[in-house]
């Protein structure tokens, strides 16, 4: 990493954490795989948190990532070996992942292929912990690394996914902190990715 970008990325984390805003990171990717990570501080409890994060997924998940278009139609249901998943108007649907750890306030753990890995066999992990931290608030740690085999290769793929499921976790901080998962100023999260050259 170059000195002016780490000094930025310094920046831009310092900025997130004393702002208690959300910072996503492509951890480490390469041909088969990589990891992201994604923290968020919410005011709200960990117990309230993992409620509207596993009991109301429907009403922060943007239906931009969504089958149907409408993620009224996203469901999850908490316990090992529950499902979360999509009901397709046709009466078909579509299973993102399977609950395999709950701990409710503490952990939520799912493997699968989210959206476009699905056709490509890749296999995933998402690990959501959540921590008490001051005056009440929750620090949200996201984990997931996906694996797969593709040609070309899978790192190209990691920051596209940074993106998205960085915006999920937004959406869920909006939802929980002001009742609606839409931001204000329409920003998305800050994200540690180096500009393609």
């Amino acid at each position: 990493m170059k000195r002016i970008d780490l000094i930025l990325y310094r920046a831009v984390a310092f900025l997130c954490v004393f702002a208690g805003l959300t910072l996503a990171e492509v951890a480490n990717a390469g041909a088969a795989g990589f990891t992201l990570r994604i923290s968020v501080k919410i005011q709200a409890s960990p117990n309230e948190v993992y409620r509207k994060l596993t009991h109301n997924v429907g009403e922060w998940w943007s239906p931009r990532y969504t089958y149907s278009r409408d993620s009224s139609n996203v469901t999850l249901d908490d316990s090992p070996g529950g499902c979360f998943c999509e009901k397709l108007p046709d009466g078909g649907g579509v299973k993102y992942m399977e609950i395999v750890y709950a701990a409710p306030g503490k952990l939520l753990r799912m493997t699968g292929a989210l959206g476009p890995f699905q056709p490509l066999a890749a296999t995933g992990s998402m690990s959501i912990q959540l921590s008490p931290a001051a005056s009440g608030a929750t620090d949200l740690q996201v984990t997931y690394a996906v694996a797969w085999y593709e040609p070309s290769g899978l790192d190209k793929r990691a920051p596209l996914a940074e993106t998205v499921i960085g915006d999920q976790f937004i959406r869920l901080k909006n939802y929980v902190e002001k009742g609606t998962p839409e931001p204000k100023d329409g920003a998305a999260i800050p994200s540690t990715r180096t500009p393609v050259k």
